[in-house]
């Protein structure tokens, strides 16, 4: 059975009528998918169970067709494209392949397909604003972000329709402002877009994000818990929401964001080090000595082991046994790491070289790591680290959003802050014109400067 393209509104409606989400029912329509998210992402579980679903289906006729769609709604994108394309003459089927493609960059397979569905559906806003941009993506792909910014305007405004005023068309506009730097008309075209279609989970996530770069920090996290309430947040969004809620203090609500994370992806390494961090935020007493021995300690336990040059044998090894930081690292013994396929007294020399350059040992308890550290960090000031420019980083007492900025690029000293420029740290994640000026503000106390300044 063909199905129309439903209007942008049908997801709140579906969601009030339709208590579980059956991906095998008579009947599906785009917005049916998106909301029946909430359904499939409510637990782990409940992912796997839809999961198991579609993978059991046919991979022929209508069951072929639905087992694209349910690809689809678990992030399969590639997949889902590929079992699609046998189904395009379901406008269903159709559009959510035009949107995995477009999820894959391959614009220009998208846009031949929104351009085919916007035609036989002029007055419905969704096929035509995918393809205004995935054509924006492909002028934006050739190094002229001016003009695409002023074809994509051109467009939007003469589509028919009245398409200006719908989410759609704001969204759009709101992209092209901001590619073009204009920020504050972004920030105004995506609160319109929000109030014509407060479910529109692609401009929620770019409002979100802007918002946070511009310091809008309480509603920046608005947006974010209304992805997070949909169900449609990814992972970068809810790490940016986890450092905005420890920014205010809210380090429960931190932890349970990482936590979140990791229940999806035990791998993930960013999320397990902000956990740790938002659950001794969580534990906390005001013992500033203690503070600063904890900081210094957490900062170089979060250096990753790509950072030192190690043999291929031993950077594998501990590649295979997960080990990605140095703190990984110290929780290790001699035989825990010997008792390792291919991992020899060689191996272990190097990482024997690389805890103690850092003042640390393999299987340390954390109260010998933080006075270790504390002692090594006074021997090395003592000798010739006492210049300004060899302070730590600490000193600077940057907010959390900043310290662990320039902690990523491998920075341990604020003469390492200066070796990096405005424009590759405002393209670090989480990292705006907010952050930027605090440590601007830092180094100019200091009577330094960034890079190139």
């Amino acid at each position: 059975m063909t199905s129309e393209i439903a209007p942008t509104d049908a997801a709140t409606t579906l969601l009030s009528d339709a208590p579980a989400f059956d991906l095998e029912r008579d009947t599906l329509s785009f917005a049916a998918l998106e909301a029946g998210k909430v359904v499939v992402y409510e637990s782990v579980d409940a992912r796997q169970r839809f999961q198991k679903r579609v993978e059991a289906l046919a991979t022929s006729g209508d069951a072929g067709r639905r087992r694209g769609l349910g690809l689809w709604m678990l992030g399969e994108y590639e997949r889902a494209a590929q079992e699609l394309a046998a189904h395009e003459s379901d406008d269903t089927a159709a559009y959510t392949r035009a949107r995995a493609l477009f999820a894959l960059a391959r614009f220009d397979e998208a846009a031949r397909i929104f351009q085919r569905l916007s035609e036989k559906h002029p007055q419905e806003p969704r096929p035509r604003s995918g393809l205004l941009e995935a054509r924006f993506e492909q002028a934006l792909a050739k190094g002229e972000p001016a003009k695409a910014c002023e074809e994509l305007v051109h467009a939007v405004k003469a589509a028919p329709g009245g398409f200006t005023e719908t989410a759609e068309g704001r969204y759009l506009l709101g992209r092209a402002a901001e590619v073009t730097r204009e920020f504050q008309q972004a920030l105004e075209h995506y609160d319109q877009a929000r109030e014509a279609d407060p479910n529109h989970t692609a401009l929620l996530t770019r409002f979100a994000h802007l918002a946070e770069r511009s310091g809008l920090d309480d509603l920046a996290i608005g947006l974010y818990e209304d992805l997070l309430h949909m169900h449609q947040i990814d992972v970068n969004s809810l790490v940016n929401l986890g450092v905005l809620y420890e920014d205010c203090g809210r380090d429960a609500d931190a932890a349970s964001c990482y936590d979140t994370i990791l229940r999806n992806d035990a791998t993930h390494a960013r999320a397990r080090m902000y956990l740790a961090d938002a659950r001794a935020g969580m534990n906390m007493y005001y013992d500033e000595d203690l503070e600063k021995k904890e900081d210094r300690l957490n900062q170089i336990l979060r250096i990753p082991i790509t950072d030192f040059e190690l043999s291929v044998r031993a950077r594998n090894c501990l590649n295979k046994m997960q080990i990605t930081t140095l703190g990984d690292l110290v929780q290790k013994t001699e035989q825990e790491l010997l008792s390792y396929k291919n991992f020899g007294e060689t191996s272990l020399t190097e990482i024997k070289e690389i805890l103690h350059s850092k003042g640390l040992r393999l299987g340390m308890p954390r109260e010998e790591a933080v006075a270790s550290i504390e002692a090594h960090a006074r021997r090395m000031q003592s000798g010739d680290r006492s210049d300004v420019m060899n302070k730590p980083i600490l000193d600077l007492a940057l907010s959390i959003r900043a310290r662990r900025t320039v902690e990523t690029l491998g920075c341990l000293t604020v003469g390492d802050i200066t070796k990096h420029a405005a424009d590759e740290l405002l393209s670090m994640p989480n990292f705006g014109q907010t952050s930027l000026q605090e440590l601007r503000t830092k180094l100019t106390e200091l009577g330094l400067k960034l890079k190139g300044e």
